[in-house]
């Protein structure tokens, strides 16, 4: 199965100085263009080891309602168990392409997962400068391992390991997160599957692009996931849209990079906000990150939390099924 990739085209792309017209982007959402370079705010950055829990919840909420991003310090993965992750995603993105075609997500496939390049239907049918490679990372029972790289060898034993150290920090945040609710530990989490939480990892590879004002490794969006936690390489590229203007988000070293998505969203009546981002890409470098969406199983119902609805405050949002939830948000249906 021959794809059409990225990769294949930044490398021919290079020599002409000039990329494909589909990748060009109209004049309102071009880089170049829409970036704001004036004075920039930072987007907030939290010590996850604060021992002041009252104070590590407020920053968490204010950072989730004001931002919908932030960036955790302190966060307890070893940095070694990060760079793993980094190393091997990285190997597997420079194998030749028939190798890596090997885990390519099969045309008629109803499951996200797998090594390609097209994600969703495209506005005007133009194409993001990005090729990618999903599969889940937890629980155990959502595991395929058909489409985890066996090369680079020690690619799932580092996977296996960040999947260990992040549910932690996964919990540690649904926990801030409902406390700020008003509402007992547990239940946010409860509220996308508990223990049948899907840990959903995309690798991004964002080639050098040799017109990074005119194109976008991914376009602007939310996640539909409750919570994304990314982690970036050295590269810089990521960027929030506030105050009506697109920011650069200035990475710190060993930091995560948290995202509210769509189901917190909803689920906490629009408390939180999820947060529109898109990804720029870069003339000299490859660019990657490694979000993992924190997602419930397909047939979790998923609406405003009664607790958090009255007359004051009706339901802002629809209670639906996440796949169903999903099929209208890729496919651009009102929801």
């Amino acid at each position: 199965m021959e794809l059409e990739t990225v990769q294949a085209i930044a490398f021919s792309s290079m020599s002409a100085g000039t990329i494909p017209p589909e990748f060009i982007r109209s004049e309102k959402e071009q880089p170049a263009i829409t970036t704001f370079h004036g004075y920039i705010p930072q987007v907030p950055t939290i010590d996850l080891s604060d021992p002041d829990e009252e104070k590590l919840t407020r920053l968490i909420v204010e950072a989730s309602s004001e931002w919908g991003m932030f960036q955790i310090v302190n966060h307890g993965i070893p940095s070694d168990v990060i760079s793993n992750l980094q190393k091997v995603g990285k190997e597997f993105f420079e194998l030749p392409q028939e190798e890596k075609e090997l885990y390519a997500k099969p045309p008629d496939s109803k499951s996200i997962q797998g090594y390609g390049s097209k994600l969703q239907k495209e506005v005007e049918g133009k194409k993001a400068w990005v090729d990618h490679l999903f599969h889940n990372i937890w629980p155990p029972s959502a595991i395929d391992y058909q489409f985890w790289p066996k090369k680079p060898p020690t690619y799932r034993a580092a996977n296996e390991e960040y999947a260990k150290w992040l549910q932690g920090v996964a919990d540690k945040l649904f926990g801030r997160l409902s406390l700020g609710l008003g509402l007992g530990e547990g239940t946010l989490k409860e509220s996308v599957g508990g223990d049948e939480l899907l840990y959903l990892l995309k690798i991004n590879y964002y080639p050098p692009c040799p017109r990074p004002d005119l194109a976008l490794g991914v376009v602007a969006h939310t996640d539909m996931s409750a919570i994304t936690i990314l982690i970036p390489n050295e590269v810089q590229g990521l960027q929030v849209f506030r105050d009506d203007r697109w920011f650069d988000v200035k990475y710190i070293s060993n930091a995560l990079v948290i995202h509210v998505g769509d189901q917190l969203e909803i689920l906490s009546n629009g408390k939180y906000k999820a947060v529109l981002h898109r990804t720029t890409v870069n003339k000299e470098k490859t660019r990657m990150s490694w979000p993992v969406f924190l997602e419930p199983p397909s047939d979790q119902v998923v609406g405003p939390l009664p607790q958090l609805v009255n007359e004051e405050n009706p339901a802002r949002y629809k209670t639906k099924k996440y796949s169903d939830y999903v099929y209208c948000k890729l496919n651009k249906i009102p929801q």
